[in-house]
Order: C-alpha cells, then structure tokens, then sequence
C-alpha cells in the first residue's frame, strides 16, 4: 500500500466545535477504538534534525533546533493517530490545533506535518520532502522541530509520524 501522509498548518486557527444536545448525547456510546492505547512510541527528533537542517542550510536558511514542546506534541499526535488507526489531523468533534499546540507549550506559529506507513525518520522526512506543502512547512520561518513516531498493535502497528514545527 502506497504511503500516505497529509499536512496542516493552523495559525492562530480556533476550530469551532459541533454543538451537541442532550439527547444526542444520551445516545451515545464509545467503541474500542476510543479505548485507551497500548502502543509503542518514541521521539525521532535527533534523527530528523539533520535532515530538515541540510535542506534548510541548502536554501540559505537558519537551521532548527530541537524543541522539546514541539517533541511532546509531536509524540502526543503520533500517539493519538496510532489509538485511533486513523492519520488525521484532527480526532474527536472538538479537536483543535491551535488548542493542542498552547496546551502544550508550543510557540505559535506553528505547523504539523503527518505520514503514516514509513519505515524509519530518513522515509519519512522523505515523504515529507516530495510534498509541496510539507515541503513548505519545513522551510517557513520556524525555530524549533520535534518529530515522533507511534504504532499500536490495535491499529495494526503501522508507524504514525507526527512533525511538529515551532516559532
């Protein structure tokens, strides 16, 4: 199966949340893929540094630092897209990127960069390099870098890769 990855970048973007009546809510019920995950993860930013770094250095940029909010959150959505076997951005009604990012400590602005499928860091910064718009967040005006993976045998134990970019 072909890999597949997506992008986000949310400036300052508060998504507004669906509103649910009470009725609605009685109804509900929860399945286990919302259970809690039993997944292996681990921060990959040492291994993805110095590939964004070259690429920034070869475009007359300043290089990144690792940033260790941008790692928690990055390891928070790798984590959070591995529970639910789904490579998305936003999980649940209420996400928010935005929210993610403050609540972790992350300087705004802030981009996302997500993959699913690859092997190891070299793959995935890879994936991310031959994507216009990931391409892009990975030379816009940041300073800190966090990169994660996580896989859940619930999911399958495929690799969710999470790329946090900080201001």
């Amino acid at each position: 199966m072909k890999d597949q990855l997506f992008l986000i970048e949310r400036r300052g973007f508060l998504r507004a949340g669906a509103v649910l009546s009470l009725g609605a809510l009685a109804g509900c019920t929860t399945s286990n893929v919302l259970s809690p995950a039993t997944g292996t993860g681990s921060d990959q930013t040492a291994a993805s540094l110095g590939y964004v770094n070259v690429l920034r250095k070869n475009k007359g940029l300043s290089p990144l630092v690792a940033d260790k909010a941008a790692s928690a959150a990055a390891m928070s959505q790798a984590a959070r897209m591995a529970k639910v076997g789904k490579m998305q951005h936003l999980i649940g009604w209420n996400d928010s990127f935005y929210d993610r990012m403050k609540s972790q400590g992350v300087v705004l602005p802030a981009a996302e960069n997500i993959a699913v499928g690859q092997d190891d860091a070299e793959r995935a910064y890879d994936a991310w390099y031959k994507s216009p718009k990931h391409l892009e967040n990975m030379l816009g005006n940041y300073r800190g870098l966090g990169v994660a993976v996580a896989q859940n045998a619930a999911s399958g134990n495929r690799p969710y890769w999470a790329m946090v970019l900080a201001g």
